[in-house]
Formats: structure tokens, sequence, C-alpha cells
């Protein structure tokens, strides 16, 4: 059984729950400034804080001052925020991946004292240096819980086992499965996840990293792709009462729409894992009318993006309206004709260049 820790709301104190902050110290500051965090509402991180992003080490040891001023804090495990677990399993891939990976709090943890995993003959040495020189954070990060249980919500980083318990769910599922929204539970809660980025379920509607929020199957998804998506951001959902909501940030800069543009209806979409083959049907001067062949749906792609029957990676094929005088996050202007750009209200798709400074 997963580590569940049960907890008592009060009713009249906001809940902000965000996740997957992958080591992205400034924007996870920046989103608590923006939500107006205080001592006084209930805050949850749901996974993730480590891995990917330029700084692990600080951003732990961020959530720990959270937690240590604040009763009210709560942090569930990620699947990433366990990864020293290969080193002690004796996990030999390990040390492919951390050659891989530079941006991975276990090579922070060797940089700070001047050393690589090749300083290392076998890995229960370098388990052994983890331990002698950060065995506060390691411990902290595995005395962590698997997921929280409220009155109303399960807070768990990638989802509970589709059986009657769900507390029997086990702790690979827990942490690791994908694409939750499309698998189902059988839990009398709503179930708030993170880890699968929400994009990902977006393939023929307009694209977003912003949550997904399903009542009625009882699932809500908040990884906004922050440091895996290019047009990535961090994402809180925010409960007030029987009130939901949410926000965003993100490092994309902005630009102003200097004339109105209204996109083409119906082209909605994003290209995204691992739904990559397509069909060409029809060619224009920018993008391309494809099917994409694992869904069986059309979507328009910018043309510079497709190569040898493929989309190259993730990618919206949403197509937006601007007014003159908006403001919008410029994530791509290197190709002909368009630019790919994300509204203020988080949908990402493209527009013509000419239509901002």
């Amino acid at each position: 059984m997963i580590d569940v820790r049960g907890l008592k709301l009060e009713k009249d104190r906001r809940v902000i729950i965000t996740s997957d902050v992958h080591a992205n110290l400034p924007l996870f500051q920046r989103l608590l400034e923006n939500v107006k965090y205080t001592t006084e509402d209930y805050l949850f991180i749901n996974g993730d804080l480590c891995e990917k992003g330029p700084d692990s080490l600080s951003t732990v040891e961020f959530a720990r001052k959270l937690s240590a001023e604040s009763d009210r804090v709560f942090i569930t495990k990620g699947n990433c925020d366990v990864v020293h677990d290969y080193v002690f399993n004796d996990v030999e891939g390990i040390k492919n991946y951390m050659q891989q990976r530079k941006r991975s709090i276990l090579n922070e943890m060797l940089n700070h004292h001047g050393k690589t995993v090749d300083d290392f003959a076998t890995l229960q040495e370098l388990g052994e240096f983890y331990r002698r020189h950060f065995g506060d954070v390691l411990d902290w990060l595995d005395h962590l819980p698997i997921a929280y249980e409220t009155d109303d919500f399960i807070i768990i980083h990638a989802g509970v086992d589709d059986i009657p318990d769900w507390k029997e769910t086990s702790r690979e599922f827990a942490l690791y499965t994908p694409a939750f929204y499309e698998k189902g539970h059988q839990a009398d809660k709503t179930v708030i996840v993170g880890h699968w980025p929400v994009v990902n379920y977006r393939a023929n509607t307009v694209s977003s990293n912003c949550p997904l929020i399903d009542l009625e199957k009882k699932v809500i998804a908040i990884d906004g792709g922050n440091e895996i998506k290019k047009d990535g951001q961090l994402n809180a959902l925010i409960i007030e009462g029987e009130d939901i909501s949410y926000t965003h940030v993100d490092d994309l800069n902005e630009k102003t729409i200097t004339r109105n543009h209204k996109g083409e209806n119906g082209r909605v979409g994003t290209v995204t894992y691992p739904n990559y083959e397509l069909r060409v049907v029809r060619e224009e001067e920018f993008f391309t009318l494809c099917e994409n062949v694992s869904l069986g749906i059309e979507q328009w792609i910018k043309n510079e993006f497709i190569q040898e029957g493929n989309c190259k990676n993730d990618l919206s094929t949403t197509f937006l309206s601007v007014e003159k005088g908006d403001n919008v996050s410029i994530i791509d202007d290197r190709h002909d004709g368009y630019a790919l750009v994300k509204l203020r209200n988080g949908d990402v798709g493209w527009i013509p260049k000419d239509c901002f400074i």
C-alpha cells in the first residue's frame, strides 16, 4: 500500500496546487507571487521538484523552507524526486542517464564537490558519496508521501490504479503512469495529478498547457509542461470553496499585436508524443493538411516541421485570432510567414508574422 496521508482542510482557506516545478526556482517563486501566496493558504506541490531544470538543489531547499514556515504546505513525491533510487538499487543505466541529462540533481550534487560520475568505480561508491554529503536532502525526499487525501480530493503525482480501493495503487503506477486522464479510476473523489503534460490530451482541440478540469470524470490534470515543452508553463490550480480556477507563468517574451487577425475556422489541435506519423492530404504555401496516422484525424502542420512522413516534434496545429493591442508571448518566429505564439489565456497557435511589432 502506498503512503497516503489524510488531511482535514479548513473550508474558509484558499487551496493552491501546483506540480512539476522541475528545478526552475525563479519560475516557481514568480508563480507564488502571481497567486499572492501567504502562509494562510494551503499549498500543495504535487511532485517533481527536481530534474530537467537548472537548479534542483535550490528548489528542494526552497520547498523545505516553505514547509518549515507553514504547517499548511504539503509536498508529494514525483518520479523525478526519486532518481537517486536507481543508484542505491544498483541500476547501471543511471550512469547513462546522468551522462545524457546534465540537468539532474545527481549531477548537481557531484558538481558541488568537483566530481563527475566517472570518478566512481561502482554505484556503491557513488551512493556512499551521496549519503555522506547529501544524506539530509535524500532523507527529506524519501520521507515525502505518495499522496494526500482530503474530504474532496486525492492529490497524487501520476495517478491511481483503476481498482475498488485506490490506496492499493502500486508505487510504480502512482509515480510513473502515463496519460492517467485516459485511463479512469474508481475512487469516489476527484484525483488531481501532474506528471503527464496536459497538452498531450489536446490533439483535436485548441492547443494549451493550461489545466484540464473534468469533474464528471473526476480528474484534474495540471502539468503545464514546464521545462519539457517549448511552450510549457507552470500552472497553479486555485480552489476557493466551490470555485476552481487557475493561472500560469512561463519564461517567454511578449510582443504587442499591431493589427487584427481572424484565425481560420476549425484549424485546431496539437501534435504530441508519440503520434508523429503523417500522411499528406493537401499542401499550401505555409501549412500542409495531413492525416495523423495514429489518431486518424486531420491536422494543419507548418511545412518546416514535416520530415520524411513525420512531424519533427511536438507542435501546435491551432490557428489563433488576435486583436490590435493584445500582448502575446512569442514561442517561435523563425519560420516563413507565421509565428507560433501564446495568448494570455494560454492558447497556443499560429498567427501571421506581420501581426506584431
